[in-house]
């Protein structure tokens, strides 16, 4: 069967945990719905249930249903939802795909292997995509749903974080599921890989990620959805930057970029090691979540990224919770300078 592209804005929700590590069943709820207003869903956002900033790689099984659960009953068929796969084995990442389609989700998201350095740090997929497509090949045996990929790999110098594009078109090529790729790429990596896709006899929807580069992927037209983590912390600016481009007014999409939001991309995407802590504490900071603790071994936010994005979320005049709580919060969780 023919699957369509997902040309949507689709949103990777944190996941909020109580003190005690467990899941915040009402405060996730609570924050999913911010995503699922009448104007978020005019303007297309949709869902991953279990995102990689949704510390997906700490949840058990059960734990994952129950995130997929609750998406799916907070959206209430309004937006689709995607199911985040990954697992050290790939019986076990099949396993997490029929969950996710006995669940009712319409797509998966699906992660490259996890595990030994042969197919991670170490594994050139220019030369052995197959590690990746095998997997692919085993879920969509088992499920038949449509696939975005998200194609983190080892880092280069020429493509940032992810797959190179021959390894790109060999997928996409091999897997007529896949039918969007989540651009985690650097600036010059984003335009390859773009080239390649629109290369492709079928769409494979352009999924922008890295939020610092959205006002110039909008610019280039290579911008057909997001799968990203910035919506967590600034989704009103960044929903009126995409639409001001929709519109074709780029005056007042330069005008919203260059107001503090392009300042604070920059800095959430400085440093990859700190992405999802930042997309954590920085909602937090917005005081959409109780909490900016991950579960261990993700480490804590320290102070000098908390006040940092406090005062960059400050200059793009989105409201932050109030200094007495961030000290108190700090001093009781004992945040490192």
């Amino acid at each position: 069967m023919p699957y369509e592209p997902f040309h949507r804005l689709f949103a990777t929700p944190v996941l909020p945990f109580g003190d005690d590590g467990t899941i915040d069943e009402p405060g996730y709820r609570a924050f999913l719905r911010r995503f699922l207003t009448p104007a978020a869903l005019d303007a297309g956002l949709a869902l991953v249930a279990n995102p990689e900033a949704g510390e997906l790689f700490t949840l058990d099984r059960e734990e994952r249903q129950l995130v997929v659960r609750m998406a799916l009953e907070e959206t209430a068929g309004r937006a689709p939802v995607l199911a985040g796969v990954v697992d050290v084995t790939t019986t076990g990442a099949v396993q997490i795909a029929r969950d996710a389609a006995e669940l009712g989700v319409d797509g998966l998201f699906v992660f490259p292997p996890i595990g030994a350095g042969d197919i991670t740090q170490s594994w050139d997929a220019e030369a052995y995509p197959e590690v990746l497509v095998d997997l692919l090949h085993a879920i969509t045996d088992a499920v038949d749903l449509p696939i975005v990929v998200h194609p983190v790999g080892r880092t280069t110098p020429a493509y940032g974080v992810g797959l190179p594009p021959a390894a790109v078109r060999r997928i996409c090529e091999e897997v007529p599921q896949v039918v969007g790729w989540k651009m985690t790429y650097n600036y010059d990596g984003y335009r390859a890989v773009t080239r390649t896709l629109r290369e492709l006899d079928r769409p494979v929807a352009i999924l922008g990620a890295v939020g610092k580069y959205f006002h110039e992927n909008l610019a280039n037209d290579a911008f057909e959805g997001t799968a990203t983590g910035t919506f967590n912390y600034a989704l009103e600016p960044m929903l009126d930057h995409i639409q001001a481009w929709r519109q074709g007014d780029v005056r007042r999409a330069t005008e919203i970029w260059n107001s503090g939001l392009s300042e604070l991309q920059e800095y959430v995407f400085s440093d990859f090691g700190r992405l999802h802590v930042r997309y954590k504490t920085a909602a937090w900071l917005r005081g959409l979540i109780g909490s900016p603790l991950m579960r261990p071994p993700m480490p804590r936010p320290r102070r000098q990224e908390v006040d940092r994005l406090a005062e960059l979320l400050r200059g793009c005049r989105l409201d932050v919770i109030d200094k007495d709580v961030i000290d108190s919060t700090a001093r009781r969780l004992t945040l490192a300078e």
